[in-house]
């Protein structure tokens, strides 16, 4: 089902990157105490989840983006939105995004499912009557929803929650490769060398040299040369046919929704799914304004309001349980 969203952007942020770029740089950060709990994973590596604390209600797992933490904007306002309710948040760190470098080679990309797999199952192992969702932004949602499409048992998840994904890898990279869109591309590409830096500035196991970094000035560069070699794909063009969720969406099972901006300056909206994509546990509701992880509403600058962490949690309370808090 296709529904449009009924999110109306703040007059004083006009546009695309007004909407992507205020949160990151002008929203004044939550406070939130967060517990951290290792979990070691069966090939030797680690992942880092950090929970809010003081609540037992329901979980739900965050999923962050490229090179984001729990100390992302988005997932800060979710976790605050989420703890409110009395709910338990735990923010999943892809490998080496808690601040460590990880221990293997591999780190993490946006087809790999098999972390979140094993995280779920660890969660509903542990706490089998807790309610559980999962809500992924951007990579971490591309990464979700594929998940949720490959799994041919059921997930032990009441409820999904995908945002500002990019349904096409290749499109996305492309779309990130003009206009303005160039300066997220930078600023990213620079977060992603810096941390293959600090994980191989003393290791010979990484698949090319660290002088051989700077000349990788786009994503297709990157993703050919660092992220395929290391997660088993030929190259670019395998990592992004394999790796993209859109395929994927027809085969879920789990109530999902999905929220989408057609101005997102990272995607063109012709990558977004049509109905006949989505499957009946599917909702896409899509926004003409929102930008990339934005949906900043509001009167007023000084007053200003952050949409996803009211819609989000309204569809997670409508797959609770009456009993849940």
């Amino acid at each position: 089902m296709i529904q449009p969203a009924d999110f109306r952007p703040a007059w004083w942020l006009p546009g695309p990157h007004a909407q992507t770029l205020w949160p990151v740089l002008c929203r004044r950060r939550p406070r939130l105490s967060l517990r951290r709990e290792r979990l070691e994973l069966p090939d030797g590596d680690f992942l880092d989840l950090d929970w809010t604390v003081g609540a037992r209600g329901p979980i739900v797992l965050v999923l962050h983006g490229l090179e984001g933490s729990s100390d992302s904007h988005y997932a800060l306002g979710l976790l605050v939105a989420i703890a409110r309710r009395g709910w338990r948040g735990a923010v999943m760190h892809f490998r080496g995004c808690g601040g460590e470098p990880n221990r293997l080679a591999r780190s993490y990309c946006a087809g790999d499912t098999a972390d979140i797999a094993y995280v779920v199952d660890w969660l509903h192992q542990r706490e089998p009557a807790a309610p559980l969702a999962a809500v992924g932004y951007s990579l971490g949602g591309n990464a979700l929803l594929k998940w949720l499409g490959e799994t041919d048992a059921d997930p032990p998840l009441r409820a999904a929650v995908a945002v500002s994904v990019p349904f096409l890898l290749d499109a996305c990279a492309r779309r990130l490769g003009r206009g303005l869109s160039r300066l997220y591309q930078f600023h990213l590409l620079r977060e992603l060398r810096r941390s293959y830096r600090d994980k191989f500035q003393h290791r010979l196991d990484g698949p090319i040299s660290l002088d051989q970094l700077t000349a990788l000035r786009d994503f297709y560069a990157f993703d050919d040369r660092v992220t395929a070699p290391l997660h088993g794909y030929a190259g670019a063009h395998d990592y992004y046919a394999r790796a993209s969720c859109r395929p994927y969406l027809r085969r879920i099972r789990v109530p999902t929704l999905i929220l989408h901006a057609l101005d997102d300056p990272f995607m063109s909206p012709d990558a977004i799914p049509e109905a006949a994509e989505l499957s009946a546990s599917v909702r896409l509701e899509p926004s003409p304004h929102g930008g990339h992880v934005g949906f900043v509403d509001g009167r007023w600058p000084w007053r200003a309001g952050y949409w996803l962490e009211r819609r989000i949690p309204a569809f997670l309370t409508e797959r609770w349980p009456s009993d849940s808090p």
